[in-house]
Order: structure tokens, then C-alpha cells, then sequence
């Protein structure tokens, strides 16, 4: 007796829709180029049309206008695919891609590494010149004070040493050192110490 029931209950609800949903392809396709004016996206606007309405089947109410619900659909979708488009930045040549890129963290990790290797190499009184003036934010006179030596001495000292460091690191002349670390960039900074 459930078995016919089911049958019965399918068969006072009428055909399956999906097996309507061919029959108003020509249609979904006309819509959808006089929306799009272009061929390729008016199918591809209909193929998003009919897998939501497969998909969504269940919320059709059947004796109801299967075509009316189907250009509802496609008409949803051009319009909010149109909304996501209008938010979107035209960047054919990469420039705004370009300005957006972040470079991977293990870029300044490896900087890094190879900073202090080069930072060990120098001689002591440029090491402690460079982390005076540059890492630590002194002035040269106030370094020149704490050292006891010259203002002269102490500009003489970081300048080799950041000479030196570029050397060691194989930087080429303007070369700016890739890395976040606000110390260190100061250490490699020309006469540029940070302010404490």
C-alpha cells in the first residue's frame, strides 16, 4: 500500500521538472545573450543557470511557470555576477597585482641570517659604531661621547662598516637591504640613526 501511495503522490504532482529543463535551453540562451551581447558568456551564464536550478529543484513549486523560474535564475545570477565585476579593479598590464605582492617571510629570515654572518666579520669598533648609531639610535656625538674617541672616529668607523657589510653581502651600489627589522635596516641606513 506505500508504494502506491508514492505513486500516487507522484503522479498527482506531475513529471519530474528536471526532465523539462532541455526543453528551455533555446530560451535561457536568447535571455542571456541579450543580457551578456556576447556568445561565450551568455552560455556560460546558462550552464550556471541550469546547475542552480538542478540543484535547487526541490524549491520549484510544481503547476508553477518552469520557464518564469528559470529566467528569474539566470537573471539573478547575470545581475550578481555584474555587482562582483563593478567591485573589481581592471588590472590587465599587473600593475595593481604588482603593488599588491608580499614577499615570502622566508626572504627576510635568509637577509637576516646573512646579516649577522656579515655583522661577525667586522672589526669590533665598526660593530659597536654601527649598533651606537645605527641600531641603538645615538647620535654620533653622544656614540663619540660613550666611546671616548672623536666625532670624526665614530662617523669614520660606521661608514666602513657599512661599506664593509654591503661588501660582505654582495649588495650592489644603492642597494637597499630587503628585511623589516628596523634595527638592522638603521645599522645599514647612511648616517640615518633611529630616533629613540
Amino acid at each position: 500500500m506505500r508504494m502506491s501511495r508514492a505513486a500516487d503522490s507522484k503522479a498527482q504532482s506531475g513529471p519530474d521538472p528536471r526532465s523539462e529543463l532541455v526543453d528551455h535551453l533555446p530560451a535561457l540562451r536568447a535571455f542571456a545573450l541579450s543580457l551578456t551581447r556576447e556568445s561565450a558568456s551568455a552560455d556560460d551564464l546558462v550552464q550556471d543557470t541550469i546547475v542552480k536550478a538542478w540543484t535547487n529543484i526541490e524549491k520549484f513549486q510544481a503547476g508553477t511557470n518552469l520557464r518564469a523560474w528559470l529566467f528569474t535564475i539566470l537573471r539573478n545570477t547575470f545581475y550578481s555576477a555584474r555587482r562582483k565585476t563593478r567591485r573589481e579593479v581592471s588590472d590587465t598590464d599587473g600593475i595593481h597585482a604588482a603593488r599588491q605582492a608580499t614577499r615570502p617571510e622566508h626572504d627576510g629570515r635568509l637577509a637576516m641570517n646573512d646579516f649577522k654572518v656579515a655583522f661577525e666579520q667586522l672589526p669590533d669598533e665598526q660593530r659597536e659604531a654601527l649598533i651606537l648609531v645605527g641600531g641603538s639610535g645615538f647620535s654620533y656625538e653622544e656614540a663619540a661621547s660613550m666611546t671616548g674617541v672623536a666625532v670624526g672616529t665614530v662617523k669614520s668607523r660606521a661608514n666602513r662598516g657599512r661599506r664593509r657589510l654591503a661588501e660582505l653581502m654582495q649588495m650592489a651600489e644603492g642597494e637597499e637591504l630587503d628585511m623589516t627589522d628596523r634595527a638592522t635596516l638603521a645599522v645599514m641606513a647612511v648616517n640615518q640613526p633611529v630616533s629613540r
